[in-house]
C-alpha cells in the first residue's frame, strides 16, 4: 500500500472489486442449491444442501452439447478470420504513408458506434441472399464485421511499436514485403495477436442478437440464446440458469487470466507513439 496516499485508494479498489465478484459469487452459490432453497423467502444466501444436480440436469433436460458446439465453432472461426484481417489490415495502416491514413482508420473507428439493432435488418436481407440464415456461417460474417474496425486499431498499435528497420534489415537480406512481415514481424506481433484473439473470442462467444435472429433450429442456437431459453413458461429454474451460465463464463475467464497481460500491453501499445 502507498503510504503516500493512504488506505483510500485500496479500500475504493477492493469495494470496486467485490462489486464486480458479487455476481459472480451468487452464480456460484445459486448453482449449487437445491430447488427449495433456489425459491425460498426470504432468499437464503447460502446454501442448506450443497448439491451439484443442477450441472447433471443442464446436460439431461437441455440440448446443452449442441449449444456448446455451435458457440465453439462460430467462435473459432470468427477469432481466426478477424486476427488473419486484423494483421494484415494493422500492419498496412501501421506502415502506410498515404494522406488517406489518418480518415479511414477514424471511418474504421466510426463504425463501432453504431448499434449492431440498426443493423440486424440490412444483414437479415443479405444473409437471405446468401441463403445462409439458419447456419453457422451466417453468424461468423457479423462477428467478422463487428470485431475486425477495433482489432485492426490494436493491432495497427502494436505494429507501431515495432522498428521499422528491422524489416528494412530484412528487406536488405533479400526478403520480399511479404517475407519480412511473415518470417520478421509477425512472429514479435505474438502478444498483439493474444490479446486481438481475447478481444475478438469474447465478442463472438458473448454474441446473443445475431444468433437469437438469424437462427430457427434449436441444434443451430448458440450458448446465449440457449442459456436464455432456459426460462421457463410458469417458473425459473434459477439453479439450473445459474450452472449453465457459469459453464458458459469459464472458458472466456479462464482466457483472460492467463492472457491478460498481452491483453493490457496491446491495448496501450501506441497510445504514445502513433
Amino acid at each position: 500500500m502507498n503510504k503516500k496516499n493512504g488506505p483510500i485508494p485500496f479500500l475504493l479498489l477492493l469495494f470496486f472489486a467485490l462489486l464486480i465478484f458479487f455476481p459472480i459469487a451468487w452464480m456460484i452459490v445459486t448453482s449449487i442449491k437445491t430447488v427449495e432453497d433456489t425459491f425460498s423467502v426470504p432468499p437464503r444466501w447460502l446454501p442448506t444442501k450443497v448439491t451439484f444436480d443442477s450441472y447433471k440436469m443442464i446436460w439431461v433436460n437441455y440440448p446443452l452439447i449442441y449449444y456448446l458446439k455451435n458457440s465453439v465453432i462460430v467462435t473459432f472461426f470468427s477469432t481466426l478470420i478477424a486476427i488473419s484481417m486484423s494483421c494484415m489490415s494493422g500492419y498496412a495502416a501501421s506502415r502506410s504513408t498515404s494522406r488517406f491514413k489518418k480518415p479511414f482508420m477514424i471511418f474504421l473507428l466510426v463504425l463501432q458506434m453504431f448499434p449492431a439493432i440498426m443493423l440486424l435488418i440490412p444483414y437479415y436481407q443479405m444473409l437471405v441472399t446468401l441463403r445462409t440464415i439458419n447456419t453457422l456461417r451466417g453468424l461468423v460474417l457479423p462477428n467478422i464485421a463487428f470485431t475486425l474496425p477495433f482489432t485492426t486499431w490494436m493491432m495497427m498499435g502494436y505494429f507501431n511499436t515495432i522498428p521499422r528497420e528491422l524489416e528494412q534489415a530484412a528487406l536488405i537480406d533479400g526478403c520480399n514485403r511479404f517475407q519480412s512481415f511473415y518470417k520478421v514481424i509477425l512472429p514479435l506481433a505474438t502478444p498483439g495477436m493474444a490479446a486481438t484473439c481475447i478481444y475478438s473470442s469474447i465478442q463472438a462467444w458473448n454474441e446473443y442478437m445475431f444468433a437469437l435472429t438469424l437462427q430457427t433450429d434449436e441444434k443451430m442456437k448458440t450458448l446465449t440464446v440457449g442459456i436464455a431459453q432456459m426460462v421457463g413458461e410458469y417458473r425459473v429454474m434459477w439453479n439450473e440458469m445459474m450452472a449453465a451460465g457459469l459453464l458458459a463464463s469459464l472458458p472466456m475467464i479462464i482466457a483472460f487470466l492467463l492472457f491478460q497481460r498481452q491483453f493490457i500491453s496491446t491495448l496501450t501499445a501506441g497510445a504514445v507513439k502513433g
